[in-house]
């Protein structure tokens, strides 16, 4: 028999409610897929790439080209230089850049803090470079980090902090007061930063998306991740990316060369093309600001409960004075009975939650939107005075 490296980790959440979904023919606004097209200027160039046979396999590190196009486009946004050579690496998703970044410091018996509700993919490759999670929970309805609490949970074990904002999945964007606490805790330590910025074009009521790379303390020891997927609507490309220092840096590209030997060739050279003169962070905020807006107008009479999402394309959605269900039981029955497929809250926890939530993506058409509202707005409470 062979014992599982990850036993207490069951089919994923996102595949689940795919099945749901098939199943029922429920109306998808679960998964993060969006409802716009990337650009048919980027679209062409891919086309072209493709046709001009530049598809050989790119460096270990990624295209130079675009390596040097995310170095000038983060010292532009946020004011530090990465050094293209050293500092950038292009990586195949989220995922793996997470993955990679825990694979090269993570040790035995490491600990690593770990806000919830969290990202699914985040514990587990933790558990899997032998580390242990250490687990704080965001606080609601605003899911905002307690420092204090925080500040308790630091030992000497203590290797890695995973942040992420805009939060994957309660749309909570952290401050400029959020990043000086990080600082302060961290200095004088050892402690290393994993920053999931994936969301980071997406940032709404004129809030500003306080990256790493704005703090020079925090970048000396930090691994930034992040994504062209939602800026151009490419998530099913593979082309994200990390920063570090070059002594991260280092360690990064050591485990990067034995778990992949090549990202996509030709979309990488169709985003260094395209993105010097397409950095539209201000006009996909407002994009979905007012998705966003919408979809919580639709919403405002109704029995369900909300704080606004800060950020990327997400809304958590209280259903408390509706049912006392379990989450992933109230979910089911939205998909089964009323034909709308969103993502129970407490899949992004290590135990059960006793919240009674959902996370819904808004990166939908209106017509998509008023549909779900309507559905949403048909399920009777089930609460009894």
């Amino acid at each position: 028999m062979v014992q599982s490296k990850l036993p207490n980790t069951n089919k994923s959440v996102f595949a689940s409610v795919n099945s749901l979904i098939e199943e029922t023919g429920a109306l998808d606004m679960a998964i993060s897929g969006t409802d716009f097209p990337c650009s048919p200027d980027l679209l062409q160039l891919a086309v072209d790439h493709l046709k001009n046979g530049n598809d050989s396999f790119s460096p270990l590190e990624g295209v130079a080209k675009l390596r040097q196009v995310i170095a000038d486009m983060v010292q532009q946004n946020y004011g530090h230089r990465y050094n293209p050579q050293t500092e950038v690496t292009v990586s195949a998703s989220i995922i793996q850049a997470v993955h990679t970044a825990i694979s090269a410091v993570v040790r035995d018996d490491d600990e690593v803090i770990v806000f919830e509700p969290a990202f699914e993919s985040y514990v587990p490759s933790i558990i899997l470079n032998g580390g242990k999670p250490v687990y704080l929970e965001l606080k609601a309805p605003n899911f905002k980090i307690d420092w204090e609490e925080l500040r308790k949970m630091i030992t000497t074990k203590t290797k890695m902090i995973i942040i992420n904002s805009p939060n994957n999945p309660t749309g909570s964007v952290l401050s400029e007061d959020d990043m000086a606490q990080l600082q302060r805790l961290t200095n004088g330590t050892n402690i290393i930063i994993l920053s999931d910025e994936t969301f980071e074009s997406i940032v709404f009521d004129n809030l500003t998306h306080q990256s790493i790379a704005r703090y020079q303390k925090l970048i000396n020891r930090s691994f930034i991740v992040s994504s062209f997927g939602p800026l151009y609507n490419v998530n099913g490309w593979g082309v994200s990316y990390c920063l570090a220092p070059e002594s991260l840096m280092v360690e990064y590209r050591k485990m990067q060369q034995f778990q992949l030997h090549n990202v996509n060739t030709p979309m990488q050279n169709a985003l260094a093309d395209y993105i010097p003169g397409n950095q539209a962070f201000e006009e996909v905020a407002s994009l979905y600001q007012g998705k966003r807006n919408y979809f919580l107008r639709l919403l405002e009479n109704s029995m369900y409960k909300f704080v606004p999402s800060q950020g990327s394309y997400f809304q958590i959605i209280d259903y408390s004075r509706l049912s006392d269900e379990p989450d992933q039981v109230f979910v089911e029955r939205l998909a089964r009975d009323f034909g709308i497929a969103v993502l129970p809250v407490s899949a992004f926890y290590h135990e059960k939650t006793k919240a009674r939530m959902f996370r819904i993506c808004f990166a939908k058409d209106n017509a998509k939107l008023e549909q779900a509202a309507e559905r949403l707005m048909s399920v009777p409470s089930m609460i009894v005075d």
